[in-house]
């Protein structure tokens, strides 16, 4: 007895009904076509991509754009949580010194002294300005804070070192340009006309 009698007829692949039709085949034959795989489908739109970038590099497309030879701008946006709040900062050139913490915009105003005080009137102003920016500050001090680390804080300025610093600055500022005099030219009275159809006497 050989082999082949020892282990019995064999009636295909295991799972198919002897004689049966292939699925595959009944499928066709219905006109049901089977999905392509996702992997077979991804090579197929990455090589169309492909053909279509390479055409337009040979038809010159991509010569002389802008910004060519410079670093892509926002490359590593998805490591950075607030990019969308820093693009549109950057894009609408906002000026965000008013959103600061409090200690951080006294530090800011406290930094351009006396500089910032050229503009005021006398001495008086100008001391009224500095005592109301100490009373700020010890304000700031007075809040509650909440942390392992103690809290930021700002010195109050010297008034008087200030002032002097402000009238060195305001001595060295150089005069204001004359503002050019306009002469008013007063119209002339216009002259009184002569009614043609008045008769001449005599």
């Amino acid at each position: 007895m050989t082999d082949d009698e020892q282990q019995g007829p064999t009636w295909g692949r295991p799972g198919q009904r002897p004689g049966a039709p292939r699925a595959e085949d009944q499928l066709a034959d219905q006109g049901v076509r089977p999905r392509p795989s996702a992997a077979r489908t991804a090579n197929a739109v990455a090589t169309w991509v492909d053909q279509q970038i390479q055409q337009a590099q040979r038809q010159g497309a991509f010569d002389d754009l802008p910004g060519a030879g410079r670093p892509l701008q926002d490359v590593d946006v998805r490591t950075d949580p607030d990019w969308w709040v820093r693009g549109l900062i950057e894009r609408e050139n906002l000026d965000l010194s008013e959103a600061l913490p409090g200690v951080m915009q006294l530090r800011r105003e406290k930094a351009a002294f006396p500089d910032s005080l050229l503009d005021l009137p006398d001495e008086a102003a100008v001391r009224q300005r500095l005592e109301d920016f100490n009373d700020r500050v010890l304000a700031d001090r007075r809040r509650p804070h909440v942390g392992p680390h103690p809290p930021p804080v700002v010195g109050r300025v010297d008034v008087e070192e200030t002032l002097e610093a402000w009238r060195a600055a305001r001595a060295a500022r150089p005069a204001p340009a004359p503002e050019p005099q306009v002469t008013v030219v007063e119209p002339l009275e216009p002259r009184p006309r002569r009614r043609w159809w008045r008769r001449r006497s005599g």
